[in-house]
Order: C-alpha cells, then sequence, then structure tokens
C-alpha cells in the first residue's frame, strides 16, 4: 500500500470509486451464494451463484482464459464470423452490404 493511500485512510476520506475498482480487479472478489426456493420441504428450484470478478491478467494469474478459446469473444475467430452474420442479415433484409474483407 502507497504512502499515499495510507494518508487517505488516515485523514478519513472515503475511497474514490476508481481506487477501489483498482483494488478490486488487481486483488479480485469472489461474491457467492444459494438461492432455495421450497414448498413443504419440497425443493422446487436452487440456484447456485459464482461470481468472480477480476482483471483478465488476474484472471490468466489464476488458470481462467475461458475467453482465448472462444470462437464467438476471439478476435482472430468470432470476428470473422460475426461479420458474416451480419452480411448475411443485411443481404435477408434487402440492405446493401459492405464488400466482404480478406483478414490479413
Amino acid at each position: 500500500m502507497s504512502s499515499r493511500e495510507l494518508e487517505g485512510y488516515r485523514s478519513g476520506q472515503p475511497a474514490q470509486l476508481a481506487d477501489v475498482l483498482e483494488r478490486v480487479l488487481d486483488k479480485g472478489i469472489v461474491i457467492a451464494g444459494d438461492i432455495q426456493i421450497n414448498l413443504l420441504d419440497i425443493e422446487l428450484l436452487t440456484v447456485k451463484i459464482r461470481l468472480l470478478i477480476a482483471s483478465a491478467d488476474k484472471a490468466r494469474e489464476m488458470g481462467i482464459d475461458w475467453w482465448e478459446g472462444d470462437a464467438f469473444l476471439s478476435k482472430r475467430n468470432g470476428q470473422g464470423e460475426l461479420e458474416e452474420r451480419l452480411r448475411k442479415l443485411e443481404e435477408a433484409a434487402g440492405l446493401p452490404t459492405s464488400p466482404k474483407q480478406e483478414s490479413g
């Protein structure tokens, strides 16, 4: 923790949103909870929530990098697929389409 951060805590000033966000993304935070709906001791629905909030770099440190293999999210693969789908939709709607761009 820097001396500037310590001074801010000592003076009783509230933490700025940017400082809090930077700390959360740098360290990571896990939010977990379960929601259960029962009727007469019969379980109708259970929702388990596990949420990790962290920067991409911190997630990689923890071994989480699912977005890199996802074709839809990947720029090199998903972008071409997304552009192709958009071109087909434009054609179906009778709109003028831009020429197909080749990735290089």
